[in-house]
């Protein structure tokens, strides 16, 4: 019988990204595979969402995250450090799970240790994975400090006070296991686990373009210089906020509305704290080439933007892994992303055009895009290769197989990890001072 795995997070909300579209996918594949699966997240109110006969999503009310969007709650500690029976104290005694997942580095990784000392009642002793969807440096870069300070408050913090709390982690990407790798180097006996996302390959395709809700998008710009029938439309989608590098959207349009003999428009997919501003500075720079559309819930609709523009452009050169880039790919739409960060996973030169995160590097790739046909055509044809073994049938799959075989090593002894030997769901394995694949 399969294990039962319980996730918590608090990267989640109703028009979040990439963590709640994971959730939700594990949730849908859980009824596949017929296992139970449950997701505790924070919410404005209690609640109860049944996702088939296999999956559940407990919402907790919480309060509004101070931080970095008003639309995120935080499950805060109280929940579990103070003596009384919290509704999660409630939820985990009555679903009693094998393995415990928290995708949060603040607010939530004291729980393993809570649970140890019997927080958890007569709950039976779980295994407690650490799911990591971002890395800690990046955010003390981006929000408090880029100074060598906060770089050592993020080393301190990930090898002092989160990492070793864990049985074990699971990274998305590479580029978000180096920081965990660097904070293990004295516990070699954790495992650190890479295991990728997905991409809806079934919703997300070139079967979705047409000229129809092509012209729809572009006769947003009807009254603007761009917005004729031969306009290079460009999108961007994702939160509009610092860390995501915003500022080269404004810089890379301004060259493209110059320099360039043909139209360039974007549209912008997603809503922030920078969107005011990054509409301010687009009217002063690169004026009516840009058309900000919010946050859209309905996945069919997005998915038809995605196959009806041009190019997607990714700016941010920290991106953990980045989910829009892969469905991108898979909508057959050309991909201009930086060098550097966890899109590399799947990104290359061969099925992406990759360049320098500021606006000269990304304007020139994106001419790059348009200027040979032939050679255009080969890289979609590979990016859409590439994105259809990320599929989610395929990623889920990977993840539940890892999630046995830690349950299956670790469950004996779960204050003290053993080094797993083999897990095919993982791609790679992380050592202390080095990496092999698996």
């Amino acid at each position: 019988m399969p294990i039962k795995t319980l996730h918590i997070t608090n990267c989640y909300h109703a028009t979040s990204g990439g963590i709640r579209t994971f959730y939700r996918a594990l949730l849908a594949a859980s009824n596949e595979h017929r296992r139970q699966l449950r997701l505790i997240v924070p919410g404005p109110e209690d609640g109860i969402e049944e996702i088939g006969e296999f999956g559940r999503i407990y919402t907790i009310q919480a309060p509004k995250s101070p931080f970095i969007d008003s639309a995120y709650r935080l499950l805060l500690p109280h929940l579990y450090a103070l003596p009384y029976r919290s509704r999660l104290r409630q939820i985990l005694e009555e679903e009693r799970p094998d393995l415990v997942e928290i995708c949060d580095k603040y607010t939530l990784c004291y729980l393993p240790p809570a649970w140890r000392n019997g927080w958890a009642g007569n709950a039976p002793p779980a295994v407690f994975i650490g799911l990591s969807c971002e890395r800690m440096d990046d955010n003390v870069s981006a929000f408090l400090s880029e100074s060598r300070l906060g770089r050592l408050f993020a080393n301190w913090y990930m090898r002092s006070i989160y990492a070793p709390r864990f049985d074990g982690h699971i990274s998305n990407s590479e580029y978000t296991a180096a920081e965990l790798v660097a904070a293990l180097a004295k516990c070699p006996d954790l495992p650190v686990h890479v295991c990728p996302m997905g991409a809806d390959c079934e919703k997300f395709g070139p079967h979705r373009r047409d000229p129809a809700k092509r012209q729809a998008l572009l006769a947003g710009f009807q009254n603007a210089p761009a917005g004729g029938r031969d306009t290079r439309l460009l999108l961007y989608v994702g939160r509009i906020s610092r860390e995501k590098n915003i500022s080269l959207l404004v810089d890379m349009m301004e060259l493209l509305a110059r320099n360039s003999r043909d139209d360039y428009a974007l549209l912008i997919l997603g809503q922030g704290q920078l969107a005011n501003w990054i509409r301010k500075n687009m009217d002063r720079r690169a004026a009516g080439r840009v058309r900000l559309i919010g946050h859209i819930s309905d996945r069919e609709r997005v998915a038809d933007i995605f196959a009806n523009c041009d190019a997607l452009i990714h700016p941010n050169p920290r991106k953990p892994f980045g989910i829009a880039p892969l469905e991108a790919m898979a909508s057959g739409l050309p991909v201009v992303a930086p060098y550097s960060g966890g899109v590399l996973s799947y990104a290359n030169d061969s099925n992406a055009w990759l360049a320098e995160p500021n606006g000269a590097s990304f304007a020139a790739a994106v001419h790059g895009i348009f200027e040979d046909d032939a050679a255009r055509g080969g890289k979609i044809d590979r990016a859409i290769g590439t994105a259809s073994e990320f599929n989610w049938a395929r990623t889920a799959a990977r993840f539940f197989e890892l999630y046995d075989g830690l349950f299956a090593r670790l469950r004996r002894s779960p204050s003290a990890a053993p080094q797993v030997e083999d897990a095919a769901a993982a791609q790679l394995i992380f050592n202390s001072d080095s990496s092999r694949h698996v």
